[in-house]
């Protein structure tokens, strides 16, 4: 039996509310009450769009402001089925969790942290009745175990909308273990608790990380299943992150944690290099000439995770330098050049009184993080050292550095492609607008390929839409749809055609010459296909610019955008009979056979 996926998604629609009145919670905590006809299914220009969503305790929705006034041009295109995040310099978005949902009274409560700063915070304090207010979301909500013993609902102040909410609705029945940093007596609030529930407000400033884990750590240890949620300053997490699942042994799929803010200030400027967006390196050790920031810290960070320094250090702070060096096999002398340099970067601290992580350490422990570094994007970001002469040659920096395609290397590579279908699992949310397409009317048969097939069964699971699905693609690894609803049978090129072939993302790691190879093999199972491609940089990104450039390392290609998808289908024998645009950059093409 397959497991629960752990997220229900919802469509993304961009809705208009009002302020009705404004609630002072605690001195700590102001409350906003919305309300509006695009709570309810309504159209607008032409486009029907079902009523507001949000059944999940931790829902976000995203409020959309505008640094100069003109909320008109920051706000994102509505598509039929999704969101388009145009270009708008003066764009500022937030997350915030509804705190109630009162669809009878069409009324959306949102608290806001009273702190003096921020734009979200700003425009809660000038609200007024009649005031509007644009927001896009949730995208998806939170599916909890079905059966739990305790589950524990950690956080600062600015979780208290989410846990305040989960106490009164109660999604599951079990007891409640609440933990909250609050930085005074003003910021508690009266909570919905049952018998058998605790709740301990612990004194501490925003983001003390240290406080927060003392508390978790001092949290008692209750029988039978639980799980674990938390969210509060994102680098006040990570020791509560690794308590839990290296300590408590709680496994990934009993562990929700999520940074809700992101504290700006930076003790360690070169902490922030090194483990922050793999550019690397403020600070005199990583500044280049000109103002150019060093690859050092980035190359020093991902050597840290390759040798285990990272995990050895986390798993038993207090090593030696000598000590370290044998659990790890490696010469002492070669560990001794590191060091320092991982003591400069926040990697390590401590030297001869016994290492422990720094706050760059701290971080590179997350998952995400450590992808940055040792992952399938940092083998892209290494082939760019190839860039200058691949573009001489007209060849992909990635085949010039490692003598292969990256589809093949991936396609001998499985735990490679698993990175691949991890980095498609966003996929999910933008797809709502391919699964109500027409296309699938008569559809009783599917074949899939690329990396984002897994994305596509969830898809098509959550619209109620059930053909019999295959898998054609020589890199799949065995299970990696595992762990979904529904679970297709894995089939070689040799079984018989099928009504629509769906290649989501399958093109992104091919170069043209082996694009065209895969949509003449299509062509040859199947009459309709469907190409589920990023056309253009996400909108939002801070790192938009850089999309292009991932894609010609990894392909020897720009991003494809329309026209040049619809070249390469037209030289493999497809008509474009229509483009279908998901949002965030991504479409969604569909070819015809003649």
């Amino acid at each position: 039996m397959a497991a629960q996926r752990a997220y229900t998604t919802h469509p993304l629609v961009l809705r208009r509310v009002t302020v009705r009145r404004v609630e002072e919670v605690t001195p700590r905590m102001r409350r906003v009450v919305l309300g509006g006809e695009d709570l309810a299914a309504f159209t607008r220009d032409g486009i029907d769009h079902p009523g507001f969503a949000a059944p999940g305790f931790d829902d976000h929705v995203k409020l959309i402001l505008a640094a100069d006034g003109n909320i008109r041009a920051a706000l994102p295109a509505q598509l039929p089925h999704g969101i388009e995040w145009t270009p708008a310099e003066h764009r500022v978005t937030r997350d915030y969790t509804p705190r109630r949902v009162d669809l009878r009274t069409g009324e959306l409560h949102l608290d806001f942290v009273v702190h003096g700063e921020g734009p979200a915070e700003a425009w809660s304090a000038s609200a007024r009745e009649g005031d509007e207010l644009w927001f896009v979301g949730p995208k998806s909500s939170l599916r909890l175990p079905e059966r739990l013993d305790w589950i524990f609902l950690i956080g600062d102040e600015t979780a208290l909308p989410a846990i305040g909410r989960f106490l009164d609705e109660r999604p599951l029945d079990a007891t409640a273990h609440v933990l909250v940093t609050v930085p005074d007596d003003a910021a508690r609030q009266e909570l919905a608790l049952r018998d058998g529930d605790t709740v301990t407000w612990v004194h501490a400033e925003p983001g003390d990380a240290a406080a927060l884990e003392a508390a978790v750590r001092a949290l008692p240890v209750p029988a039978g299943e639980g799980y674990a949620w938390a969210a509060a300053e994102s680098r006040a997490l990570l020791p509560v992150r690794r308590y839990l699942q290296r300590e408590r042994k709680l496994a990934k799929d009993r562990v929700n944690i999520t940074g809700y803010w992101h504290r700006e200030e930076a003790t360690a400027p070169e902490a922030e290099g090194a483990a922050g967006t793999g550019a690397a390196g403020t600070g005199a050790a990583g500044q280049g000439p000109a103002g150019i920031p060093s690859p050092l810290p980035w190359l020093v960070a991902r050597a840290a995770l390759q040798l285990g320094v990272v995990d050895a250090v986390a798993d038993a702070p207090g090593l030696s330098a000598g000590t370290l060096a044998a659990r790890l096999g490696v010469p002492k002398p070669g560990l001794d050049v590191l060091l320092p340099l991982l003591a400069t970067y926040g990697v390590v601290t401590g030297g001869d009184e016994g290492l422990r992580l720094g706050p760059a350490g701290e971080e590179l422990l997350e998952d995400h993080e450590r992808e940055e570094y040792a992952g399938h994007e940092a083998e892209l970001l290494l082939a760019l050292a190839r860039f200058a002469p691949a573009l001489r040659s007209g060849t992909s920096p990635w085949r010039l550095a490692s003598g292969a395609t990256l589809h093949e290397t991936v396609t001998r590579d499985a735990e490679r492609y698993g990175e691949l279908v991890e980095e498609c699992e966003q996929l999910v949310f933008l797809l709502n607008g391919l699964t109500a397409d027409s296309l699938w009317a008569d559809v009783e048969s599917c074949l899939l390929t690329g990396p984002g097939s897994a994305s596509v069964v969830a898809a098509l699971d959550d619209a109620g839409r059930r053909p019999r699905l295959r898998i054609a693609e020589e890199a799949t690894p065995a299970g990696v749809l595992r762990g979904h609803i529904t679970a297709p049978d894995r089939v070689d090129w040799t079984a018989g055609p099928a009504d629509v072939a769906v290649a989501a993302k399958a093109l992104a790691h091919r170069t043209d010459e082996e694009a065209v190879q895969l949509l003449t093999r299509l062509a040859g199972w199947t009459r309709t296909a469907v190409l589920v491609e990023a056309s253009r940089p996400d909108g939002l990104s801070p790192h938009a610019a850089e999309a292009g450039l991932h894609a010609y390392t990894a392909t020897g290609s720009p991003l494809r955008d329309s026209a040049a998808v619809a070249a390469l289908a037209r030289r493999s024998g497809w008509d474009v009979e229509r483009t279908v645009g998901l949002g965030w950059g991504t479409e969604a093409t569909v070819l015809r056979r003649s």
